[in-house]
């Protein structure tokens, strides 16, 4: 048991954040087609979310120069927002879920002798709910690299927006997309159930390996780094029951996204800018359901996706206040008010 535990040690060490901007994704396959997708939002600093409703029928641009992606969105979606210029979370109207989370070896590609059509990363996400119904048509477009993504600065930071996508639908279906190296490398997989951050997925992949042998009931790793999140998300979500009952599938989603969160306002001298999560939101696939909690507020509230029409052109914000403090409990599908559409951020 002490080797087990030294060994553990070591690899959980393997993961050595300089700035600890952390997220975690997980995918929940229940009995009578219960899936959930929920995910954690770690930043350090208030990342500006508001949820927005966006009608299907819009006409978009890359926002990335004269060689701008160009489209209209098929599907409606709601979506969670950073900083109001981009789409970090969201559900499309056919049940599609699509997460951003960071990933500091992200590496796009050299674009100054493409001649492929150019996506602000602001738009990554966004362009996956506006244009697919499932992961599979997705990754058949995908992998045909239509497309260059195009980072950016982080907003009041010098740093740029380093991240990759997960995206799962109500088939438990699930892919991950990250560029490496400057290629595009997608994971399609049902069984690619968890994402967290560093390292690439493949090596989270490996990791995880070493963490099934041990098994989680014998130990589990306890710290906040992505490689233990992703140990322990990868384990409860097996290991909590297969409800029939969607609620109380919601609970086990719920309590295993909260268990790899990390507590809010934490500050240790060893890591100073460690991140807090910010709030989390579990898809309810099969009901179309988007759940939403932030940690300064008591309640969890939810989105209703059966109750919006997409088809009436008209955008719609929730304002969750600074912190996403603002209060709202049960069915907020209502509470949203009609507005001028967020402007998505540009590439200079």
């Amino acid at each position: 048991m002490k080797k087990a535990i030294c060994c553990a040690l070591a690899v959980s060490g393997f993961m050595l954040a300089t700035v600890a901007d952390a997220c975690t994704r997980v995918v929940f396959h229940g009995d009578n087609s219960n899936v959930m997708t929920a995910r954690s939002m770690d930043w350090k600093t208030d990342v500006g979310t508001n949820l927005w409703i966006l009608p299907s029928g819009v006409k978009r641009n890359g926002l990335a120069g004269p060689q701008s992606m160009q489209w209209s969105a098929k599907y409606g979606s709601v979506v969670a927002t950073g900083y109001d210029i981009s789409t970090t979370d969201g559900l499309n109207e056919k049940g599609l879920n699509a997460n951003l989370l960071w990933l500091v070896e992200s590496e796009y590609p050299q674009t100054e002798k493409s001649k492929k059509p150019k996506l602000s990363i602001s738009l990554w996400a966004q362009y996956v709910l506006d244009n697919f119904s499932t992961v599979a048509e997705a990754v058949e477009f995908l992998k045909k690299e239509p497309f260059d993504v195009i980072s950016d600065q982080v907003p009041g930071e010098n740093r740029l927006a380093t991240l990759h996508l997960s995206i799962s639908d109500k088939t438990g279906d699930s892919a991950i997309v990250e560029y490496i190296g400057g290629r595009q490398v997608i994971h399609h997989n049902k069984s690619y159930q968890v994402m967290t951050n560093s390292p690439t997925f493949d090596q989270q992949l490996a990791l995880n390996q070493y963490w099934k042998q041990i098994g989680g009931t014998v130990f589990m790793p306890g710290t906040n780094r992505a490689a233990d999140r992703f140990a322990r998300a990868s384990f409860y979500i097996q290991a909590i029951p297969k409800h029939v009952d969607s609620n109380s599938s919601l609970a086990s989603v719920f309590s295993v996204i909260r268990n790899v969160s990390v507590p809010y306002g934490l500050n240790t001298e060893e890591e100073p800018n460690i991140s807090s999560t910010r709030w989390r939101t579990v898809v309810d696939h099969k009901r179309n359901l988007y759940f939403f909690e932030s940690a300064v507020s008591p309640n969890v509230f939810w989105v209703d996706l059966n109750k919006i029409n997409f088809k009436d052109g008209k955008s719609r914000k929730l304002d969750l206040g600074k912190d996403q403090s603002n209060t709202f409990a049960g069915d907020a599908t209502a509470a949203f008010t009609e507005t001028k559409p967020f402007v998505f951020l540009g590439i200079s």
